[in-house]
């Protein structure tokens, strides 16, 4: 959705970097490149005339004058106002003191209302709610069957009296539902009403009376997100006719700029409360200003990554393949192998999750051709397996191999690099485990020596040591205590210990390099 926004900032960013100090025209000239880059993106104009106000009048001040890197004070700024164009904190639903609370649902026609419906019945219905659906849309044909199906997917109860295409009162309708949801002991009831193909004087006002007849305790604007300044108009046109206390974005998976995100709370003065990013009814969560931020500047979304792996992820299944892991390796099986690919696949698509991790907007195109079939492929080459192979990959022979192929519908090159890529995994996953760093990268802990034949070519001329056997000798040796005690970083996710003064006491330099070192 932020895609063109997000390497537009990056190669505005991308100017700045390396100045000492930044000049009155080095602001101006990057708000120019950010108000174009918002512009492009269709963000409202009111709103990209605030928000590039507020960055020059911050990045002129103090602020970045007396900062030692003028660069990224500029990028926190622009970070911090994006939070304040977003809404600033997350919002979260109010709900009744006395139940049912009432969510009442409002926005045009075709943008995702019916959907969005049952996505937050089931997301109040894992958090501990037990939600109705009200199908009040009586006007759109096979409305109230679509909510009805919908519904019975996310395993809410539906309350659909009316058949619709027309016929039914749907004022009477969301009246009589808060009746029955109190003598079902439903604590939210969330009303899905007719949309608008525009602004419909007829159907505004026939939201206004459903609103006069439940009092909703939460009235959400749904507001597809691929629309683009359009939303603007609409939003404050529904806030005149109807009100709304916050915003539901739909469709931020799509492909469009994305500039309704960005205009809407700006503008309405309603923050966005929920974001829908895809088809299936799992592809909904709170909306988070902060995290969504990042996300445009390319800095990831963690918070988010790891909530949805918390969820994925069986923690009892997790600490016994951890467990297996922290001993040889060996007893971590292609079942256990299969079972963590699987729970990958509940996070949701593979492009989306390496979407989330910081920097990855410059392997954009590597991850949008990302096949999401694999996980399948591998699922049913493990499958064809028999259990004994599973357990113990080493006895896959090349007639064996041949067997499983065949029956997974795959080709003996695939078979074969599975088992390969299964090998080095359990031996990466291993040494990790067991706080060994990564194989097969020298320079880090459990790295291994790096050898000695493969040292990487220098570009240019070598510099040539002195003829002098005993002045080479001690050029040798100075060399050696400078790249022993220069202070370096190793990421503590590699296993890395940190700066020289944070190594433990009983640690020892090699052999050969205590060799070279002045005496005492």
């Amino acid at each position: 959705m932020f895609a063109t926004l997000q390497d537009r900032l990056a190669a505005t960013f991308k100017t700045l970097r390396g100045k000492g100090r930044l000049s009155e025209s080095d602001i101006d000239a990057t708000c120019r490149e950010i108000r174009v880059a918002l512009l492009e993106a269709d963000v409202a104009l009111p709103a990209v005339r605030e928000f590039i106000a507020a960055i020059k009048e911050r990045a002129l001040g103090a602020e970045v004058s007396q900062s030692l890197n003028p660069a990224q004070q500029v990028i926190k700024i622009v970070n911090e106002e994006l939070v304040t164009i977003l809404g600033g904190e997350t919002r979260r639903l109010r709900f009744a003191k006395r139940p049912p609370t009432v969510i009442m649902l409002a926005g045009l026609q075709g943008s995702g209302k019916t959907t969005l419906a049952a996505k937050l019945g089931r997301w109040l219905k894992e958090r501990g709610n037990s939600p109705m659906l009200v199908a009040a849309d009586l006007q759109r044909p096979n409305a109230v069957t679509q909510l009805q199906i919908v519904g019975e997917q996310a395993g809410v109860t539906v309350f659909a009296p009316e058949p619709g295409n027309g016929v039914g009162d749907p004022v009477d309708v969301a009246r009589r539902a808060l009746e029955e949801a109190k003598r079902t002991l439903h604590d939210v009831v969330i009303v899905d009403t007719a949309g608008r193909l525009g602004i419909d004087a007829e159907l505004m006002q026939q939201a206004a009376d459903i609103r006069d007849a439940v009092t909703p305790d939460e009235t959400l604007f749904v507001v597809d997100a691929m629309i683009g300044q359009d939303a603007v108009t609409t939003a404050l046109a529904f806030l005149e006719g109807v009100g709304f206390d916050g915003v539901v974005l739909t469709k931020l998976d799509g492909d469009a700029r994305g500039g309704a995100a960005l205009s809407v709370a700006q503008v309405t003065g309603r923050q966005v409360m929920f974001a829908s990013n895809g088809e299936q009814l799992t592809d909904f969560d709170v909306f988070h200003p902060d995290r969504m931020a990042s996300r445009i500047l390319g800095m990831g979304d963690m918070l988010t990554l790891i909530e949805q792996a918390e969820k994925a992820f069986d923690a009892d299944q997790a600490a016994a393949a951890a467990a297996k892991l922290q001993g040889k390796g060996t007893d971590f099986t292609l079942d256990d192998f299969l079972q963590q690919m699987q729970a990958v696949r509940k996070m949701g698509s593979l492009s989306k999750i390496f979407g989330m991790l910081p920097g990855m907007g410059d392997f954009r195109n590597e991850i949008d051709n990302i096949d999401e079939r694999e996980i399948d492929r591998i699922q049913a080459i493990i499958l064809s397996m028999t259990p004994a192979e599973r357990a113990t990959p080493k006895v896959i022979d090349g007639s064996r191999r041949a067997r499983i192929a065949a029956g997974s519908g795959t080709q003996v090159s695939d078979v074969n690099g599975l088992v390969d890529r299964f090998f080095e995994a359990r031996k990466m996953m291993t040494a990790m485990a067991n706080g060994q760093g990564l194989p097969g990268m020298p320079g880090l802990p459990g790295g291994g020596k790096r050898p000695r034949s493969k040292q990487l070519a220098k570009k240019g001329k070598a510099k040539r040591g002195s003829g002098n056997p005993a002045k080479r000798a001690a050029e040798a040796r100075q060399e050696a205590l400078k790249r022993t005690t220069a202070p370096r970083e190793v990421p503590a996710a590699f296993g890395g210990v940190g700066r020289p003064e944070d190594l433990p006491d009983d640690f020892e330099l090699p052999k050969e390099l205590r060799n070279l070192l002045p005496p005492g």
